[in-house]
């Protein structure tokens, strides 16, 4: 493997700036680790023919750098469309057929000079927090070959972890982009949402759970990218302004208050171990000369989840509809997409107020919390990576899980009301992460605690 395959992308980015390599060395080296490694991961997905991916990276070569991704090689996630290559979203419904624009997302980081040489691999239309799919198959973790790579950005975390990225894309309902990365070792950042434009098509008020974001091996190549990724879209509601990331992410963290969650009093259940090595983990934040404060929970375990699994099934509802509406089409879903458009067309108007009634509530909550503590901190998964070829969880320390997510129950109260949150990787006897999660719109904080946590080494 060639030893800039190594590098931060930031240090990639500037090496190909000022001449020390070519974005044809870049792409070269990038396409034979893909061919070394890949095969036996299943990451990267939808390759692009290499004689084009070569003539664009000459190309590339050929001209001022556009921006920081200047010649740099991205795999993007299957769930996001590229213009001309196919968003199968991992069902055989969509599989072959290419997008013909590039989303919002995905096209800013074309802008900054990106060359796209494939997808990530992911779960059907993203459901489940473990990376398979009937179209590519299953995503092995990094790590622990054999086990899963979490998901729904699973492939995105193994092409980091495995160098045959710098930087990746992911989206994040149910912690997508969170357990991957602590399962594969890497940082995955759920940015507030509204920070990172969807698209501008369907409803555009109402359903506020998933976002796109960043990930990377280090923070400052997330605060990078989430640069490109982020920014207002006239054309949409919601947004929050350009910030500057990179020059900010470099901070003293010295005294900031940190609230540690654990297993939220125990309404968590966690594999043997799991929360053991979390609290471990958590100690590193004294060592950033941090303050931790283990506390009681700030909210109902019992009424976030009611909220959130009312809101998620209303969210998929409303977006596979169309499909579930065409028996063909809803032969060919999974049983676990079926259970959640049943479940979420079943509710009622009244459902949907009071489970969002009680998202605010834990608004207000968590606005108390952040009056005294910088972060709340929580572990990225209840259990440690399992077999690839199950397809969820049963069991979660001696508890019966009742949904094909609810092993996931930890990543719910970052999700429900749109917070920041970076997950970073930890030492331990398996592959886990911790969530840092701030207040809303205050992503450099938790990026900023990332960079020191870090450079811990």
């Amino acid at each position: 493997m060639a030893e800039f395959l190594e590098w931060d992308a930031h240090r990639l980015s500037a090496a190909i700036a000022a001449g020390q390599i070519t974005a044809v060395e870049l792409m070269r080296a990038t396409l034979d680790r893909v061919a070394d490694v890949n095969p036996q991961v299943n990451a990267i997905v939808s390759l692009r023919d290499e004689a084009e991916l070569m003539a664009e990276a000459r190309a590339a070569d050929m001209v001022p750098a556009k921006g920081v991704l200047h010649g740099v090689p991205m795999a993007v996630k299957d769930l996001s469309n590229v213009a001309g290559l196919p968003t199968s979203m991992g069902s055989p419904l969509f599989a072959g057929k290419p997008a013909p624009t590039s989303d919002i997302m995905v096209q800013r980081m074309q802008d900054a000079g990106a060359i796209i040489i494939g997808k990530t691999n992911t779960p059907e239309f993203g459901l489940g927090s473990h990376t398979f799919n009937p179209v590519f198959g299953a995503t092995q973790n990094a790590l622990m070959p054999g086990c899963s790579a979490g998901g729904s950005s699973g492939g995105a975390a193994v092409a980091l972890a495995l160098r045959m990225v710098c930087v990746a894309d992911g989206s994040d309902m149910m912690g997508s982009l969170r357990n991957p990365a602590g399962w594969n070792g890497v940082y995955g950042m759920r940015p507030t949402w509204g920070r990172v434009p969807s698209e501008p098509v369907g409803d555009m008020f109402l359903d506020q759970l998933s976002t796109n974001g960043p990930m990377a091996r280090c923070p400052r190549d997330v605060a990078m990218l989430l640069e490109v990724q982020a920014g207002p879209d006239p054309r949409q509601p919601f947004g929050l302004p350009d910030e500057p990331f990179v020059e900010r992410v470099q901070a003293d963290v010295t005294g900031r208050r940190i609230a540690w969650l654990g297993d939220w009093g125990g309404a968590y259940p966690m594999e043997a171990g799991v929360l053991e090595a979390a609290a471990a983990g958590v100690t590193r934040f004294e060592e950033m000369g941090c303050h931790v404060e283990e506390i009681a929970p700030p909210f109902d375990a019992a009424a976030l989840w009611e909220a959130w699994i009312t809101l998620r099934s209303w969210a998929v509802a409303a977006r596979l509809g169309p499909v579930y509406d065409q028996p063909a089409m809803r032969e060919q879903l999974k049983p676990e997409a079926i259970w959640e458009i049943e479940r979420g067309r079943a509710l009622s108007g009244d459902d949907i107020r009071r489970a969002s009634a009680r998202r605010s509530d834990w608004f207000r909550a968590a606005v108390r919390l952040f009056d005294a503590y910088h972060a709340f901190v929580l572990p990225t998964a209840q259990c440690w990576p399992f077999p690839v070829a199950w397809d969820w969880p049963k069991e979660v320390g001696g508890v019966m899980m009742d949904t094909y997510h609810r092993w996931m129950e930890v990543v719910v109260p970052v999700s429900l009301i749109g917070l920041p949150c970076l997950a970073v990787p930890m030492a331990g006897p398996r592959p886990m992460g911790l969530q840092i999660a701030g207040r809303r719109g205050d992503d450099i904080d938790v990026l900023q605690l990332g960079e020191a946590w870090h450079g811990l080494g």
